[in-house]
Order: C-alpha cells, then structure tokens, then sequence
C-alpha cells in the first residue's frame, strides 16, 4: 500500500509520461492508471495536497483540479460529514489562491466549489446560502473579487449540471435557494460594475443568472443597470461578446413561458427592441468584424425566433423587424443568413395554422384575419424565394470539393429546400413557382452561352423540385413550359440529375395533366438517357421512374412493353444502362405498381414476365448443383431474391402472387435446404417469403405449409432469426384461423423450445440479441392473433421464465422486444380474446410476480440504461394494473432490499405511492415522475448504482429477500 506521499509522486511521474513519454504504449497505460486513480477513494487527498503543493506544476494543477472536480460532481457521499468540511475550507481557500492563476485550473476550482454546494445545505455556507457567503466574502476580499466572479457565473449553470450526484430533491431545493438568493447575486454584481477591467466578466455572470427561472418582472429588469450596461455596451467599438449574451438571454426570458410573456415584459421588449434595430446598419457595414456581424445577426435572429407572435400580428413595428431580417437572410455569409430560416418557419406555421385565429371568434372573422396576414407578408416571402434560391447553385470548382464540403453543399441545399416550402406555404405553391420559373428561364439561357453554363439551370431546377408538393396538379401556365424546356438542356450529369428527381418530384401532375401521351413519352425518354449517363444520375432517373410509374400507373398499362424492355436491360444489366443492383429495386416496384393496374388475367402473365429475368440466373446456379450453390457469394443469390420480395410486395395481386410463389416453391426449397447456414441469404429469402404471404394471404393454400414446416425443420440447427420473424408474420395473417391451427400450434412449440433451450443464460442473450428480439415479437404477436393456441401451451411458462433471463440484456431491440411481450401478458384483459386466458396467466406469472417486479425495478435503477426507462416504466405499471395489491407487496419487498444510504425512505414511500395509485387506476403518467426520481436517486454515482445492483440482483431469478 503506498504512503499518501508516494501515491503523489506516482501521480506526478504518470502525468510526465502522459505529456511527455516517446513511447504511445507508455503514455496509454499511465492514461488508464491515472483514471483509474481518479475513481479511488485516496484521490481526495492527493489531488488535494498537490493543488496546495506550490511545486506543483500546471499539468498537476490542472489534472488535480478536474480529479477534485469530478469527485465532488459524483463522490461526496464516499466522505463522512466532518471531511465534508474539510473540504469546503480547502476548496474556498484554493479559490483564493488561484484567484489570479490559470484560468483553467480557476475554473475547475470555480466549478468544484458550485458543485459542492449543490449537496450541502444552506446553513452550511452560513445559514445565508452561498450567494450570500459569496457576497460577504467578496466585501470583506476585494483582492479576490475576480475569482469569486467566475464562481457566482459558473454557481446557476450546475443546477442543471446532471453530472451532480446529488438527489432530486436536494437538486430542487438548490434551484429554490438561488433562486431566492437572485437579488442578491445581482446587486453583488451591480456592484462590481464600477471595475471596469472586470465589466465582461460581470455581464458574462449576469447572462448566466438569467437562465434560471428567476420571476423578475420586466419593468424591474428594462431598468436595471446590469442591463443598461449590456445595451449601452452594443455600441462600443469592439463588440463585447459577454453583452450579446446578456440581450439574447433577455430576449429569450422576455418571450418565456414561465415569466409571464411578452405582455407582461412588455417594458423590458420595448427597451430592447430599439437598441437592437439601430444595429441594422452594421449588418451591411463591410468595415464590421466578422464575428461582430455574426453577432449582431443572432440578436435579430434571436428576436425574430422569441417575438414571432407578436411579429405575426403584421403591425407596422413588427414589418420593420421583418425587413431587417430580411436584410440578415441577404448576407452573402451562409452562417449568418440560415440564422434567419428558423424564424421563416416559424411566422409560416402561425401564418397558415387555423389554430393562430382561433381567438376571433367565428369562422368568418378568423378568416378575414389570416387573410389580411397571409396579404400584410406577402411581399417579404416573395423577397425571401429570391434571397434564398440562389444560394443552391454549386460552386464554379464543385469537382474539386472535399467529401465534407460537398457534405456541407447538400445541407446547405437542404435548410434552402425547407425555407422555398415555407414560402409556398404562405405564398402558394403556384405563385412560388412562377418566380422560380423566371429564373430558370434566365438559366436555361445561360446554357447555350459560349460558356454552356449550366448551374443557375440547375440551380433554379433544384428550388422547383423542392415545392413540388405545394403545385397544384392542375398548374396550366407554368408546368407545360417548365416541361417543354426539359428535354432542351444540356446532357451534364448533375443537371440531369436534377432533371430526373424534378420529373419525379411532378409525377401527380404529369397524371393530372397530360392527356397527351407524347408528354409521357419523350419523359419516359429523359429518364433512360439520364440511366445511361452516371451512377448518380441512373440512380435518380430509377427513383423517378418509379413515382411517374406509382402516379401514372393506369396511363402506363398501355406503355408495358416499353416499360419491361428497359427494366429487363437493368435488371439483366445489358446494354448501356448503368443502373445499381440497389437501384434497380425501384424498377421493380414500378413495374409490379403498373402490372397492379391490369385485369386478373393479364396481371398473371405479366407477372411472369416479370419474373423472368429474376428466376433464370437463380435457376442456372441451382442447376450446377448444390456443391456450387453452396459455394455462391450470398449478394450473388440475394441481388436476385430481394427483386422477388420486391415483386411479392408491389403486385397487388393475391392469386397471381400466390400462383406465382407455387411455382417458385421448387427454387426457393433448394435454396433454404443448401443455405440454411447463410444469414444474408436466409434473410433475403424469408423477407420475400414475408412479403408474398402479405399479399396472397388465404390464396396461398398448400405452399404456406411448406414453407412452415421448411422452416421448423431449419431452425432445430440453424437458429436464423429470420425464421422467427416470417413465423410472426405467418401468425398476424393465419392466428385466428381455426383451419390452421394444428399447424401453427405446433410452429410454436417447435420454435419456442428449441429458442428456450438456448438462451439459458444473459450471456446467450448477448451473444445471440437477434435471435431473443425475434422470438420475442414472435411471442407478442401470438398473445394478440392467437392467444387460444399460444397461452395454454407447455412453452408458455418457459418463455416467461426466459424472458425473465433476458430482461437486462444491453442490445436495445431485444430488450425492448422482451419488456414488450411481458406487457402483453399483464395486459391480457385488454386483448379481444385475452380474457378467457386470465386463470392460466395468473397461474404462471403469481409464482414469478416478486422475481419479475425486482428484476424490472433493477432495470429502472441502472441494470439498463437510462433510455430504456419509458419502456420499463409501463412494464412495471402494467404489472401494477394487473396485480393491485399483491403487485404492491412485490415492490414494497423488491425496495426493501436497496439499502437507505443508496435509498432514502421518503424516496421510497414516494416510488410505491405512485405504484399504489397506478394500482387504482390512476392515469399512468402521473406516476412517470416518482419513477424517474427513483431512476435517478439509485444512478447518482457508479457507488450508489453498483449498491443498489448487488442488493436487487437482477440476474438471480429466485431471491429470497433477507429480512
């Protein structure tokens, strides 16, 4: 065991090899042992002792500091009551001694200090509080005043620092107490404003102070000196970053909710607004800092996004807001004209939402109302399509853009997209179009200029894409002619490109409007040149060919023979067509959407047609036999089998899906006997089996029984989750059939044992999540479609007694999948057929009832992650509905075990009130805040957790609670 001057030096020679050591193994290993060290109950006093250590050098300092830091975040209840103390002197004297030292080590100090007293009561800083601790110290130190600043900034933010170990109530009860302590924390700081080197560092405290829920009527705040400071400071001549944040937190608490709104902060509002509108002029001021402008732009921003209501309104002061904003939007600067864009979306929604006029009364005046304000920003819409549009063209060196910028480009085009839908939503989508329109004329002429310009074409192509749904698809004067220009432009790919997805993007309105068939024709033209020209533009010409096939499908019936040549050439990859494998996909579905239109007859032999090209290169690998089927890479089989799932999915046809499945049988049989092995393939093949029992349904006949009992038979050796899964979909369509139910009785009790027998133990869950996920849906969707086979069967209790194994496996889907069966158990009353069963329920889960209702209160208390908690939480109130009384006797015994330091009583009484009035039929949510406190208090600090672990282990399913 090493002396406490000892462990000091090791940490000072870990930290030289950390910084300092050549060697990359060398500098790992002491990185782990010095976090490893930070958990121990030693690294109190040594971080201590080398923080007062006036040897110690800056990488000392600084790792002791962020040590003493997170200990106190996390750790203080390893301390008892007296070293408690200790430490509170030891860190306010640090404070004091690194008042003028490293700003980073002060911080962490600053930060520790805060930290600690969100675990320590009031009284121990004096009876006052801290703040007036604070206060007293710095009358009485004005030497230390800038230290003691940084603490009064950093003392709000960790009331909502979760990192703090501290209780729910304690963290409440800390808010509460600077909260009330808020008059305080702001005359100190007025006081401090006579300093002027310290001014930044007192508005930078006074932002922080605002944050908190603080009550302070705006009339006090319009005429306070911390805030006739922060606005007198806007017009210094070097923008002071602290008084931005000051106005924006003004901004924000003078819209807020919780301080009355704007109505009541009125007289604050009107102090503010003026100050920020004579900024204006700077935002075009080419001489203006960069960063200056980009602040300024974020308090109009900031005002647009908290005041839109008021702005909504279409007063003339509210306009004058508008035009400024639209002046941010113009920036030639993305950043600081997407600044803008959120408030576009948000005047939008109150613009068009009925729900905005619903105080004027009757129908008719609401109208008149959104009328007059849909006419009043008319005019700042139509401004913002051409302020905005311009900014999708690409680049003039867009070839040579990196990975991440051209990233960047397409978000761009992205946020650029969402605000032109915002303006045709106040505009209309015709209206809109007819300003685009404009410019994509003047970029159509650009492309046949000696330059062949073809980006503003693009460019303006893009922005009528992105309103496509707002065009009414009866459009008569713009449509035609956008569409006549189409086949005008240039072959470069990007632009075809676009080209493709606009005409995709339109597919309602070539429905809608082109009784012409020549107009479909020379579209349908456009998209095979666009799969013969790149990857990029293939890809895009697929996509649009299925929406025009999806929209147009009954005008297509009459086109299927030049349909199919083209998705033959894809599929089979002849020709010139450079369309993916993954692309080729949307064919598929194109032409089983059109084949859906046909009469039955005609469907049927389509739909061989259709799959024809799919069938033959799966039949030529199966007739080489099954030493080269075995051998196949599995994409060389699921490239073909995932067309099939296509086809199964779209042709909405059930008896020529299930004729065709019949006779696809023989193929499909040959590939699930020589690949059982092979998960990519299996997935495939189930997935299109899935599909074909969808659509055929009871037409599927002697076939479904094949594939059954095929795959009852596979999973006894190989135990592919996929089986599980188009078992689940075999059971929502078939459960309730009495014709077959001995068959898919005995699909249960097969699948369900053999899946018992291997997950035996948390660890098979982990090994194997998929397979527990899958069962586990299998299981739920037995309990809804066939309770009357699954409940009564000998599997039943096995599969409760495994989900009971599983229920804290860490993969997300499994352990949802598990929590959601064992809700439908406990909510079996509420299922059609579920009543019946009670008694048989009862008689499994009465025996398991104490070991489930521990198991799921571990789960709510750290043996899951924290995300997992709604979905635990309803189990356990399922649980609770279910079991009344008896239920809260489980969780009375289940708390019991979690000791009262981990635990506190009053936490306890609170938990099982809430389960107690959840018992009586209490709205679940009420009880979801007590559940989420009990979450919290046992994952304050790893300590606490590993306790309450090892008191409810949850892995063992029988524990006898020790009285």
């Amino acid at each position: 065991m090493e002396t406490g001057m000892e462990l000091q030096n090791t940490v000072k020679e870990a930290l030289n090899a950390l910084y300092h050591h050549p060697d990359d193994a060398v500098r790992m290993q002491a990185d782990r042992w010095l976090q490893d060290f930070q958990h121990t109950i030693d690294a109190w006093q040594v971080a201590d002792n080398l923080l007062h250590d006036a040897t110690s050098n800056l990488e000392t300092l600084i790792f002791c500091s962020q040590t003493l830091r997170s200990k106190v975040q996390r750790d203080v209840e390893e301390l008892p009551s007296e070293a408690v103390r200790g430490l509170q002197d030891s860190l306010n004297t640090l404070l004091k001694k690194f008042h003028k030292g490293p700003p980073k080590v002060r911080t962490q100090i600053s930060i520790a200090v805060a930290a600690l007293a969100v675990h320590i009561s009031a009284e121990d800083w004096g009876g006052g509080g801290i703040v007036n601790w604070l206060r007293d110290e710095m009358n009485s130190h004005p030497e230390f005043v800038p230290g003691f600043l940084e603490l009064l900034t950093v003392l709000p933010e960790e009331v909502f620092n979760y990192k703090i170990a501290a209780r729910p109530e304690r963290r409440r009860q800390f808010e509460k107490e600077l909260t009330s302590q808020m008059e305080v924390a702001l005359s100190t700081l007025t006081a401090c404003l006579h300093i002027n080197e310290l001014k930044e560092q007192v508005l930078e405290a006074f932002a922080s102070w605002l944050r908190l829920k603080h009550r302070i009527p705006g009339s006090v705040l319009a005429s306070h000196p911390l805030v006739l400071t922060a606005l007198s400071s806007l017009h210094s001549e070097i923008l002071s970053e602290a008084s931005v944040n000051v106005i924006s937190e003004l901004i924000h608490y003078s819209a807020a909710g919780s301080s009355g709104g704007a109505t009541v902060n009125m007289p604050l509002i009107q102090v503010i607004v003026p100050q920020i509108m004579s900024l204006k002029a700077h935002l075009t001021d080419s001489s203006k800092d960069e960063e200056d402008v980009k602040a300024i732009a974020r308090l109009f921003a900031d005002m647009g996004d908290s005041y839109v209501e008021l702005i909504a309104t279409g007063s003339d002061e509210s306009m004058l807001i508008v035009h400024a904003l639209l002046e941010v939007t113009s920036h030639p600067e993305y950043d600081i004209a997407s600044m803008t864009f959120n408030f576009w979306h948000s005047l939008q929604v109150i613009l068009t939402k009925r729900d905005s006029y619903i105080s004027f009364g009757n129908e008719a005046s609401a109208e008149a109302e959104r009328s007059r304000r849909l006419q009043v920003f008319r005019s700042a819409y139509e401004s913002l399509v051409s302020l905005v549009s311009f900014r999708v063209q690409y680049p003039q060196d867009y070839q040579d853009l990196s990975l991440e910028d051209l990233k960047e480009f397409k978000h761009t085009r992205y946020a650029v997209a969402d605000v032109l839908i915002d303006a045709a939503s106040v505009l209309g989508g015709d209206a809109t179009l007819k300003i685009l329109y404009i410019k994509f004329v003047e970029g159509v002429a650009c492309c046949g200029n000696k330059h062949n310009e073809w980006r503003p074409a693009e460019a303006a192509l893009f922005c009528i894409r992105a309103i496509s749904t707002y065009v009414s698809v009866v459009e008569a004067e713009v449509m035609p002619q956008v569409m006549a220009l189409l086949p005008k432009l240039p072959q470069q790919p990007q632009l075809l490109q676009t080209v493709c997805l606009t005409i995709g993007a339109y597919s309602k309105w070539f429905d809608a409007a082109s009784s012409d068939p020549s107009i479909l024709a020379s579209v349908l033209s456009i998209l095979t040149s666009g799969m013969s020209t790149s990857e990029d533009t293939a890809a895009a010409a697929a996509l649009a060919f299925r929406h025009i096939c999806d929209d147009c499908r009954k005008k297509l019936c009459g086109y299927l023979d030049g349909l199919y040549n083209v998705y033959r050439t894809a599929v089979n990859g002849e020709g010139s067509l450079k369309v993916s494998a993954e692309d080729s996909l949307h064919l598929v579905e194109a032409l089983s959407m059109v084949i859906t239109e046909l009469p039955q007859v005609d469907a049927k032999k389509a739909l061989e047609m259709l799959c024809l090209p799919v069938v033959t290169p799966l039949q030529e690998i199966i007739n080489q036999g099954p030493e080269i089927l075995q051998k196949k890479h599995p994409r060389d089989l699921t490239v073909h089998i995932d067309r099939f799932a296509y086809i199964f999915r779209y042709v909405n046809h059930p008896e020529a899906v299930a004729d065709a499945i019949q006779r696809l049988w023989p193929i499909f049989k040959a590939i699930f006997d020589i690949r059982a092995w092979d998960m990519r393939t299996m997935e495939s093949l189930c997935r299109a089996c899935k599909y074909a029992v969808r659509t055929s349904k009871r037409f599927m006949g002697i076939t479904i029984g094949a594939i059954l009992e095929e795959i009852q038979g596979l999973y006894q050796q190989h135990q592919q989750p996929c089986f599980l899964y188009l078992s689940s979909e075999v059971i929502k369509i078939f459960g309730s059939d009495p014709s077959c139910a001995s068959y898919l009785h005995n699909l249960i009790e097969a699948l369900f044992k053999r899946t018992t027998c291997l997950l035996t133990s948390i660890e098979e869950f982990t090994s194997r999540p998929d397979v527990a996920d899958d069962c586990f849906l299998l299981a739920s969707r037995c309990i809804r479609y066939c309770p009357q086979l699954f409940i009564p069967s000998s599997v039943f209790p096995s599969l409760v007694d495994c989900s009971m194994i599983g229920i804290t496996v860490q993969h997300r889907e499994a352990s949802n999948s598990i929590l959601t069966f064992l809700s439908d158990i406990f909510d079996l009353a509420k299922s059609c057929k579920g009543e019946e069963f009670l008694s048989v329920r009862d008689s499994v889960i009465i025996p398991r009832g104490a070991s489930i209702t521990r198991i799921l209160i571990a789960s709510l208390t750290g043996a899951l992650p924290s995300s997992r908690l709604e979905t635990v939480t309803y189990a356990l109130l399922a649980l609770t509905r279910a079991y009344g009384v008896r239920s809260l006797e489980w969780a009375k015994e289940s708390v019991s075990l979690i000791p009262l330091t981990a635990l506190a009583e009053v936490e306890r009484s609170r938990f099982l009130q809430a389960l107690s009035e959840a018992a009586s039929g209490v709205d679940v949510n009420a009880a979801m805040a007590p559940v989420e406190e009990l979450s919290d208090v046992c994952r304050r600090n790893r300590t606490v957790q590993e306790i309450v672990q090892g008191a409810l282990k949850p892995l063992e399913l029988n524990r006898v609670p020790v009285l």
